[in-house]
């Protein structure tokens, strides 16, 4: 295998990415030491983090005109050091405050990187889809890792350690980008800020049919990922009944499961098509939830979240579309716009289902996800049936 320059670019943008989510998962292993330090409650620390994974969502469009206009080896830059230093200022907090207003800059910062990123992969590679599903593995992988690292930190050193890690991890890979990824050329140099914020070009962009018709079915995956992200550990031992530890072990399977199979469902979108990919990918998913709310016994649970891990790999097959149907001079300011559209619509996910599982119960609040899902593929086989070319 002849080793290239794009692969060195696609291996660092894997390992930002890595540093990106890592900083923001941190947090939550050490949730009850932090609101036991500032003497908060948990709705007060739910509330810095709500703003954290808002930021998060807000900072996708800014960043990609960023990108547009600095070049996109600059904004990572900025993505992986801004990342390690909000967690620095969070492990230091001296009151609650700046432990807040550190945790909404880590998701900013960190929030500048996913679609400056998909960009420039998108320039280098041909393969875009394999390219987006390796490079979304970085955030799997730190969803593997980071809880027991972090965990593990926290009992035997302290919770401010325990964050200040992402430091160590943020640090070597924003160095190898500084020395191995070259200078990117900006898009639009000399267009000024505020003509990539007009309104009415905005609109016009998202008024394409085939733009909102892959802005629909993101809005349904990133709902549903929300929704799984936030309570599949609880789902699996208030409904499955089974131990916290049997949970646990399932979460990281679903995690171990999604994130092989985003590579392979980026490869099948290059081969078979981004639609095909996306619309299988998500079928899969919905048998996946099926499974988990009837499938008896602890084997279709195990094919379920193998199948729910699959189906969640989906944005290694759709986010390549938008790609496809942006110009190369609008990717940047383009896809951040439908990522910050679609991420920050998506994450009433956890609050929805939330409700709905203290309403009408787990099997309810789940096969609502699985609906959604099965609509999403409806809308697909509905497209091919009635030729819309959306």
């Amino acid at each position: 295998m002849n080793w290239r320059y794009r692969d060195t670019v696609l291996a660092l943008c894997t390992f930002a990415f890595f540093v990106a989510m890592f900083g923001r998962l941190a947090i939550s292993p050490v949730v009850p030491d932090i609101t036991a330090a500032f003497g908060v409650s948990n709705a007060v620390i739910g509330v810095a983090l709500t703003g954290m994974w808002l930021a998060y969502g807000l900072a996708q469009f800014p960043s990609g005109v960023l990108g547009d206009r600095y070049g996109e080896r600059a904004v990572i830059l900025v993505a992986v050091g801004g990342t390690a230093v909000a967690s620095l200022v969070i492990a230091v907090a001296p009151v609650f405050a700046v432990f807040v207003l550190g945790a909404i800059a880590l998701g900013a910062l960190a929030g500048l990187h996913f679609s400056v990123a998909t960009t420039l992969l998108s320039r280098i590679h041909d393969n875009v889809g394999t390219a987006v599903g390796i490079h979304n593995s970085g955030a799997t992988i730190a969803g593997l890792i980071a809880p027991v690292v972090v965990a593990w930190i926290a009992v035997t050193a302290g919770w401010r350690l325990a964050i200040a890690v992402t430091v160590a991890v943020g640090i070597p890979v924003f160095l190898a980008i500084l020395v191995l990824v070259r200078p990117t050329e900006p898009q639009r140099p000399n267009e000024s800020m505020r003509d990539r914020f007009d309104l009415e070009a905005l609109l016009a962009l998202l008024s394409r049919p085939t733009i909102a018709f892959a802005l629909v079915i993101a809005v349904v995956g990133e709902f549903v990922w929300q929704g799984v992200a936030s309570f599949l550990p609880l789902f699996l031992v208030d409904y499955r009944g089974y131990s916290t530890t049997v949970a646990a072990a399932g979460f990281s399977a679903y995690f171990v499961a999604q994130g092989l199979a985003q590579v392979g469902v980026g490869a099948a979108s290059d081969r078979f098509g981004r639609d095909l990919a996306t619309a299988g990918s998500l079928l899969v998913g919905a048998v996946g939830i099926a499974l988990l709310v009837a499938g008896p016994g602890l084997g279709f649970a195990a094919i379920g979240l193998l199948c729910l891990g699959i189906g969640m790999s989906f944005e290694a097959a759709l986010l390549p579309r938008f790609l496809d149907e942006l110009g190369v001079a609008e990717r940047g300011a383009g896809f951040g716009l439908v990522r910050t559209i679609y991420v920050v619509t998506a994450s009433l996910g956890s609050v929805v289902v939330g409700v709905l599982a203290d309403t009408f119960g787990w099997a309810v609040s789940f096969s609502v996800l699985g609906a959604l899902m099965g609509l999403a593929v409806l809308a697909y086989v509905s497209n091919w049936a009635l030729g819309l070319e959306l």
